[in-house]
Parts: structure tokens; sequence; C-alpha cells
């Protein structure tokens, strides 16, 4: 058992908190019960599970160890207080693992039957889990993030995404790369923005597309709207004059799940 929060490979994993630190070496660091049974599931690269049985209270800890074993991924047991310092989380479960990051190229997208996700510039890593979770939801292949946007694999939106980032496909990309990829590949994308003057609600979405949607704070700039088949918006009939980014998001994922469905009972 490691019982020392100045142990060194306990000071690598703490550094996981950084986000310079997980780009440098393409690691992550996630807790929870329901997080890291989700990323077994999901057959995750998992480099080491991190437990404490001191506050592993749950069967379902024991069962996590177990399929670990089995798989043989390392298993480091530490003392409540050293779990306490890696930990990010009030009342920690006591288990958490340290997982490689999962990134697809974006000449690898096709998308042929499936909906993609674009996001520019999404600043909030909460509202990023959240749309990770929706994605989940209604079986979006992936997200595609454009330019300079928050990391998905930022404690907040591993928690907001409750396992959604482990089967939701992530590729990062910059706005003139993205413009280049849709050119070339006759890809069909549809915007949001609170000027458009056509209701969500009433186009027909294409069979294979990018949802492609705003930062918090600016929207889709001008050079993306213009690879847009189609500008939408959603109608706001109160004083507030916009949605929040992944309440926006899932409407339109829900309508688009709702209208291909549709189609396939044609």
């Amino acid at each position: 058992m490691i019982t020392s929060s100045a142990n060194q490979h306990i000071k690598e994993i703490r550094h996981l908190r950084d986000r310079k630190c997980r780009s440098e070496t393409g690691l992550s660091y996630i807790e929870g019960i329901r997080i890291v049974f989700e990323a077994i599931k999901q057959k995750v690269e998992i480099l080491e599970i991190i437990y404490s049985p001191e506050l592993s209270k749950s069967t379902t800890i024991n069962d996590i160890i177990k399929q670990a074993g089995l798989q043989h991924i390392e298993i480091s047991e530490v003392s409540k207080p050293v779990f306490e310092y890696l930990s990010n989380k009030d009342g920690p479960q006591g288990i958490a693992a340290v997982i490689r990051q999962k990134w697809i190229p974006l000449e690898n997208i096709k998308t042929n039957g499936d909906v993609w996700v674009g996001l520019y510039e999404i600043a909030d890593p909460g509202n990023l889990g959240t749309i990770m979770r929706t994605c989940d939801a209604v079986q979006a292949k992936g997200i595609i993030l454009i330019d300079n946007c928050t990391d998905p694999y930022d404690p907040s939106a591993v928690r907001g995404s409750m396992g959604g980032l482990f089967s939701t496909k992530l590729c990062k990309t910059s706005s003139e790369q993205f413009n280049q990829w849709v050119e070339n590949n006759k890809v069909r994308v549809i915007g949001t923005s609170d000027q458009a003057k056509v209701d969500y609600r009433k186009i027909t979405y294409p069979i294979g597309m990018v949802l492609l949607m705003g930062s918090e704070r600016q929207g889709i700039p001008e050079t993306l709207q213009k690879i847009c088949k189609d500008l939408v918006s959603i109608p706001m009939k109160g004083s507030c004059d916009s949605l929040n980014l992944s309440v926006a998001t899932s409407i339109l994922l829900y309508e688009i799940l709702a209208k291909y469905e549709e189609n396939l009972e044609k």
C-alpha cells in the first residue's frame, strides 16, 4: 500500500489534473465508481486502477478490482489520505483510474448515415460533458472540436459526461482544416444561429451530417457559417436571448433523432 503523498508516482498522477500534463502525456485521471466501471465496460485503455480499501464501501468496487485483475490492469492500493490527496471530489468513493486518451483524425471521419456534432470553441467543460452524455443518448457518432476548445478529459467534463466520454468518438481540428474536410468530402453541415430565420423544426435533416454549434460567447463565425447547408434557430419566447449551449445542442439532437425515426417508419 502507498501511504505517502510524497511518492513520486502519486505526484505524477495528481499532475493529470492539469491540462498541460494531460496533453503532454495523452493520459487522463478519472474517478468514481460509475465512471471507472463504465470505462472497463467500454474497454477503454486503462493503465492503472487506484483504490483505497478504507474508502471503498461498495461491492461494485470489488467487481471493478476483479475485472481489472482479469484484464491484467495494474492495481495500486493507497491509503485514505493519499486517495484524498489525488481526489478532486468531495466524499471520494475510493476508486479511480489512469486511462489513455483516444482521438481520431478528421480525415478518418465518414458521415454516411451518422450524425456528428461540431463544436466551435466551446469553453465550458461542464457543457461539453453534458453534450457527450446527450450524444450517447441519441447515438450520435462523435464530436469534432474546432479551434480553441475546452478539454473533454477535464474532470468536470468527465463527470458531466456520465460515461458518454467513452462511447463518443472525439476529434480536434482547426477551422481551416474543418472547412477543407467539408468541401473535399461534400459533408452536409447544419449550423445554428440566433439570427437565423429558419425554425429548427421546419427543415429536413440530411441522413449523414454534422450539427455545428457555436461557442457560448460568439456563436459560429462567418467563415464557418458559409459552409452550412442551412442555418437554424430555436425560437425564444421570453426575455432571454439565448439558451445554454448544452441545452440547445440537446434540443437539436433530439429533433434530428425524431426526424430520422420518422423517415425510417415511412
